[in-house]
């Protein structure tokens, strides 16, 4: 396959982009979009550099601290935070953060981006909007506003996606030919059906054929248990012959994900991981491992002994490690109940438990990125603030959680490969019957 351009809204740390390099395609970042910091200093760190841009490294305080206040930006991925929050960093964090910025054409707020600003000539837009007013998670702290329309939610965002894409048609811009969506599967309940329902048809009227799949991480090789809902658009325009290829395409995916699992295990992109290839325990206290284990080792208080008894014991106080397939789904925060399942260990410290919960370096594994990944994380993880650095233990389970399993998007996106074959033949012969 040729190289493929891409944008990636609501980018977060890339798995996007990262699951179609491990299929074997060549890629083109044209854009991202995310206004959270710690995401988009991790994302270029993970896919291009841990370095300061030498443009940027020279500079004086105050002018970095100018050039950042023109954008929207926000310390937890929620809130936008003010300028003056921005004084408070560390001048060697402000030139990670405005040369993440720079490297990863990052547009960093989605309610600013303008059709006509958009790049040409686009093969792929992938749009992983915010889930938190849709999960069960979510509701549960009483984030419910859905994707209902002007509602304010931040998964209504989803609605400025469909705004960028009629300011491309309207200023004659072309339209990406795929696009890619990954949430949550409460999409298909009752209470945001219609409201789902209502984007498919207005990416229709766009030009747009859809086919949506449910999906689970733990069939595509990652022991990981994430249902998810994963949706591909392709741009037809008014070509009412390819739009009947596409469905005829889509048709053979059936209403689950099993042609699309099939397809992909036969692949030579394929591979099982196992829970234990994915654990990084050590016995050795002067090693870094172990650090990082002590580090997500709690207190010892009746809670989170009550965290130890009600949830998956990964690693038992035998040392056995369970039986199980997959870990329960990745969230944002492991020191709570239920989480993704504990480990047993004994660090001798007084007043801590006998058990941790994954480290941030497990969780980005069990995400589909790797132990390089994380350390090049911490190669830029300056102080960002008098008593905190850019990526403590919570930011990176945070960054985690949010993200997508990679190995489930590359057999979402092998998909590509057939669907290019098709859509090349069809131009060919349209070509020919001209």
């Amino acid at each position: 396959m040729k190289k493929i351009k891409i944008v990636e809204l609501f980018s977060g740390i890339g798995s996007q982009a990262r699951a179609l390099k491990n299929i074997g395609i060549n890629i083109e970042v044209q854009a991202t979009c995310e206004w959270d910091i710690h995401a988009f200093v991790a994302y270029d760190a993970i896919h291009n550099d841990e370095y300061i841009l030498d443009s940027i490294l020279q500079m004086p305080k105050e002018e970095i601290i100018k050039k950042l206040s023109e954008y929207s930006l926000s310390n937890d991925g929620k809130t936008s935070m003010n300028a003056r929050s921005l004084k408070t960093y560390d001048d060697i964090t402000l030139k990670r953060i405005l040369s993440a910025i720079t490297r990863t054409k990052n547009l960093v707020d989605i309610n600013e981006v303008k059709g006509k600003e958009m790049p040409e000539f686009t093969d792929l837009l992938t749009y992983s909007f915010p889930c938190q007013d849709l999960s069960n998670v979510g509701a549960f702290h009483g984030y419910n506003k859905g994707i209902d329309i002007d509602s304010g939610s931040r998964s209504s965002l989803l609605w400025q996606v469909g705004r960028i894409l009629e300011e491309m048609k309207q200023s004659k811009r072309t339209l990406p030919k795929y696009l890619i969506m990954e949430n949550v599967p409460t999409l298909l309940s009752k209470r945001h059906f219609d409201n789902f329902n209502l984007w498919i048809n207005k990416l229709n009227s766009i030009g747009y054929e859809s086919k949506y799949i449910p999906v689970n991480a733990k069939n595509y090789g990652i022991p990981q248990n994430r249902p998810r809902l994963l949706m591909l658009s392709v741009y037809v325009g008014t070509d009412d012959l390819l739009r009947e290829k596409i469905k005829s395409f889509f048709s053979n995916w059936g209403d689950d994900e099993s042609y699309i699992v099939k397809e992909y295990k036969n692949s030579k992109y394929f591979k099982c991981l196992q829970i234990e290839d994915l654990l990084r325990v050590s016995h050795n206290k002067n090693s870094q491992l172990w650090q990082e284990e002590v580090e997500c080792v709690p207190n010892d208080t009746p809670s989170r002994r009550k965290i130890w008894d009600l949830n998956p014991k990964i690693i038992d106080e035998d040392g056995n490690l369970t039986k199980d397939q997959f870990i329960r789904t990745i969230t944002t925060k492991q020191d709570r109940n239920p989480n993704s399942g504990n480990i047993y260990i004994d660090t001798g410290i007084k007043g801590r438990a006998h058990f941790r919960y994954l480290t941030p370096r497990e969780s980005l594994l069990f995400m589909g990125f790797t132990d390089e990944d994380y350390e090049r994380l911490q190669k830029c993880n300056f102080k960002e603030r008098k008593s905190r650095t850019l990526f403590p233990r919570d930011k990176i389970l945070r960054l985690s959680g949010n993200s997508i399993p990679v190995k489930m998007l590359e057999g979402f996106f092998y998909q590509l490969y057939e669907l290019e074959k098709i859509i090349r033949k069809h131009r060919i012969n349209s070509k020919l019957e001209k």
